[in-house]
């Protein structure tokens, strides 16, 4: 039985905001050493699948320069190993790709070339551990055409799923793709297993069928469920899909308490990377560290609580980071303070400054954010002495002459940061 697996990693992921200016979201760092990509090419290679096609679009470089061979997940290989699959123009049915199910269809040629029994189709933006042997096995046994990875999911996120109503032996019978008054809390995980011959069947007859949104939750699987034997594989694990600020913050929180549902430290299980050589950390004189993960080449010298900091960060004396993520190579100088907000690569934060500044918490509609999280994006520095407030976001790029007042109210957007 040959498996392929087919990683959609060509989102713009929009509402990441600043995080996504410079990179696709499959690309954003995550836990300090990865990228958020890892754990899915992980997961293919810890169950024994070493043929993969990633689809990317949205601005690929950084996520091409970070798989470039696969050698780091074990995926460079002679024969399957990883293939990247950039749309292309100018030939008879190739073009951008407009949504999940023609992504897959552009590449079908590729597919149909590896001779491939099951077709696994994953998201590149979604955190989380699996074995996909157990979903291939369950897929074979229940004689599937489809079947569908799902979790339970809580009745006030419902609504942002696709939610499925399953009979016996878990026989799919209806599907709705984020309903506003959802009738049950099983959700689609956006993790498919097709059977190659079915695959290719649907996607051609969802291709010249007008009006079709190319989607495999709006379109394909609705219509499967009248055609084809459809099944919902339950999981149990910790599962998350890191598409917004606040779930992505909230996803590194969780890796912080004494006994995170998402174990990093599993040998059984190792989540594979590719990063550059940096020195031990430094945790100098005066230094405070409490529920934190602090990643090589750091240098603390002041106060980290319940944060994540990413390769090369440096904490100066007198300066304190409380409940934040800080991506590789910033600098928190003097006595400033970061308080519940994710920095990008290489900010800088002046002296004194002070990041997520205030009790109020205004939202911000431009970004979605609500829950006071503050987002500086790549490359920007924050000038010594300025509050910025909470629900904030900082634009990539910018230099200081952005910077018109010493305070930057909560609820504030500075730059263009549309992606």
């Amino acid at each position: 039985m040959r498996t392929l697996a087919m990683i959609l990693a060509g989102g713009a992921g929009s509402r990441l905001s600043a995080l996504t200016q410079k990179r696709a979201k499959p690309a954003v760092p995550f836990a300090g050493k990865y990228r958020i990509i890892d754990f899915t090419l992980s997961n293919c290679s810890n169950s024994g699948i070493f043929n993969v096609g990633i689809c990317t679009q949205y601005r690929p470089r950084s996520l091409n320069d970070h798989i470039q061979s696969g050698w780091a997940w074990d995926l460079d290989r002679l024969t399957g190993g990883v293939t990247l699959l950039q749309p292309y123009i100018g030939s008879h049915d190739a073009d951008w790709y407009h949504g999940t199910v023609d992504a897959i269809y552009q590449n079908m040629d590729f597919i149909r070339r590896q001779r491939a029994d099951v077709v696994l189709i994953l998201g590149g933006d979604h955190v989380y551990k699996m074995d996909y042997d157990v979903l291939v096995s369950f897929h074979l046994d229940h004689e599937a055409d489809l079947t569908i990875a799902t979790v339970r999911v809580s009745p006030e996120e419902a609504s942002r799923f696709g939610i499925l109503e399953v009979k016996d032996e878990y026989r799919v019978i209806g599907f709705e793709e984020k309903p506003r008054q959802p009738r049950g809390n099983l959700g689609s995980m956006g993790i498919y297993a097709f059977n190659v011959d079915v695959l290719d069947e649907v996607l051609t007859a969802d291709h010249s069928r007008p009006g079709s949104d190319h989607d495999f939750g709006g379109d394909v699987i609705p219509r499967m469920i009248q055609t084809h034997r459809v099944y919902a594989l339950p999981y149990h694990g910790y599962w998350v899909d890191v598409g917004t600020i606040e779930a992505y913050w909230q996803a590194h929180m969780d890796l912080l308490v004494d006994e995170p549902r998402l174990n990093l430290l599993d040998r059984e299980w190792v989540i594979h990377t590719r990063s550059e050589e940096r020195p031990p950390v430094h945790l100098r004189n005066g230094a405070l560290v409490k529920q934190s993960l602090i990643t090589d080449g750091c240098v603390v010298a002041g106060s980290v609580e319940h944060s994540i900091l990413s390769p090369g960060v440096q904490i100066r004396p007198g300066a304190v980071v409380r409940h934040s993520v800080i991506m590789t190579d910033a600098v928190i100088e003097e006595h400033a303070t970061v308080d519940h907000a994710i920095l990008d690569k290489r900010v800088r934060v002046g002296a004194g400054a002070y990041v997520g500044w205030g009790d109020g918490l205004p939202v911000n509609p431009l970004a979605g954010l609500s829950a006071g999280l503050t987002v500086v994006g790549k490359n920007t520095p924050i000038p010594a002495g300025v509050r910025v407030g909470r629900n904030c976001v900082i634009a990539a790029d910018l230099d200081q002459d952005a910077y018109c007042q010493d305070l930057i109210p909560c609820g504030t957007t500075i730059g263009d940061v549309d992606v």
